[in-house]
């Protein structure tokens, strides 16, 4: 029997600071680079080499602004602000490299299906089919506002609307041109057959999007999908769509369960997602420089920014560890019905600089030589059930770099990264298609008939 191969994605944002807080200081480190597109292609070039499935990229529609309640730290944290647009970096990763595949975040609640549809066909089509799609609702309060709306989507509200986005996009991507539509006949004087494009005519309760679809079937049509889930109606959405689920190490045993009896239930294999944990990898040729690295980036690590970056609204710096959250939430003027003080107004603030450290001690990292990292690896996909891992990158690049020099290989020989072509959906499944099991293949077909 085979070994089990490794989904190997390295996480990443179009911004200064995304979750290693403070550690953009490093000496040596690129992240003040981000806006440079030779920091974007360095780094997939790095990737590539070190036979990495995916670059995943973040991303977020407003500032963190709960925190001292504005965007203050944040903005002098750089967490995540200043950032740039995911989508426009990746035409030139895929332009240096051949294999490597990319994944996208992009909002379901504020902008319109049918402009993302193309944008996402493009980049389908200029990368050979190697694009996925982090499918989020957005959570921030500061995005809300910045696109008209005076406070967050409720909740149930923003996964409705998330349905019913997913229906129009799988009606643009795989209903509204029928395969062959694409002819190309010079001497006929017909690029594309007109009656195999079609209309979609979707009327529901947030959108109404006529058609056709203005790309044509790009090489997997719908990108592959991706999900991050953390709660029972998360698993349930990510079962019946996700190719990809992205979960933390706590969650684990609660959430695998869950995403593959909703697959189950929506007609899909149980094994259809595969679960991919953000994972900490801090190595080197020997231990000594491991745990001096360590603590280099301990010592640069700000609490602050991982204050702001989980949205706690107490400055919980300025307050003594024994002081109850309660008790800061009230010395603050703050409401004692915020999430912080539902979650544990009885705890107190020691408690909660604890709960914030920079998982040091997760259950997915390890600080070690190249082989006891790969041990490490083998035994998380082997003996914890996962697929892949989401690499937290501390340093740019020498997270990538020590990775993929260090430990790519020791997997390579283990059988663990093997170098396989094509798309990105046909890297992880063996297929470029979307299976008919899955719920977008029922629009294939479906409008048939319906003209331009």
């Amino acid at each position: 029997m085979s070994p089990k191969p490794l989904i190997l994605n390295l996480f990443e944002m179009n911004c200064v600071g995304h979750i290693t807080h403070g550690l953009w200081r490093l000496p040596g480190n690129n992240r003040h680079r981000y806006t440079e597109l030779d920091y974007w292609t360095e780094l997939a070039r790095i990737a590539e080499d070190g036979g990495f499935t995916a670059i995943f990229l973040a991303d977020v529609q407003g500032a963190y602004d709960v925190y001292g309640g504005s965007a203050e730290t944040a903005l002098r944290e750089g967490l995540q602000i200043p950032s740039n647009d995911p989508m426009l970096v990746v035409p030139a990763m895929a332009a240096v490299t051949e294999r490597l595949g990319f994944g996208i975040t992009f909002s379901t609640s504020y902008e319109p299906p049918f402009a993302f549809a193309r944008r996402m066909s493009t980049l389908d089509h200029l990368t050979g089919g190697r694009v996925g799609w982090n499918i989020v609702t957005s959570y921030l309060p500061n995005a809300a506002r910045n696109f008209g709306l005076s406070e967050e989507i409720e909740h149930d509200h923003r996964y409705e609307i998330a349905d019913e986005y997913l229906e129009v996009l799988y009606k643009l991507w795989e209903g509204s041109w029928d395969d062959g539509a694409v002819v190309r006949d010079a001497e006929g004087a017909v690029y594309t057959d007109p009656a195999k494009v079609h209309r979609i005519d979707h009327e529901g309760a947030n959108f109404r999007v006529a058609g056709p679809h203005l790309a044509e079937p790009s090489p997997q049509r719908t990108p592959t999908l991706i999900l991050a889930t953390a709660s029972p109606a998360g698993a349930k959405r990510a079962g019946e769509h996700a190719e990809i689920v992205f979960t933390h190490g706590p969650l684990l045993e609660r959430t695998v369960p869950a995403v593959r009896e909703a697959a189950v239930a929506a007609g899909r294999e149980a094994t259809d997602p595969k679960f991919v944990v953000q994972a900490a990898v801090i190595t080197a040729p020997t231990q000594e420089e491991v745990d001096e690295k360590l603590a280099r980036y301990k010592a640069h690590r700000s609490t602050e920014g991982m204050l702001v970056h989980q949205s706690v609204p107490i400055r919980a710096l300025d307050h003594p560890r024994e002081r109850t959250i309660a008790e800061a939430l009230e010395i603050e003027g703050l409401p004692a019905d915020t999430p912080v003080g539902r979650k544990g107004a009885h705890e107190t603030v020691g408690d909660l600089l604890d709960a914030v450290d920079e998982a040091w001690q997760d259950r997915f990292f390890v600080a070690g030589t190249p082989e006891v990292v790969a041990d490490a690896i083998e035994h998380w996909l082997d003996v914890e059930g996962i697929d892949g891992i989401n690499l937290r990158q501390y340093h740019s690049f020498d997270t990538v770099r020590d990775f993929a020099e260090l430990v790519s290989p020791i997997l390579r020989e283990r059988g663990r990264l093997p170098q396989r072509d094509g798309t990105l959906r046909g890297r992880l499944s063996g297929t470029d298609r979307l299976p008919d099991s899955h719920p977008a293949a029922r629009f294939r077909g479906a409008f048939e008939g319906v003209g331009v």
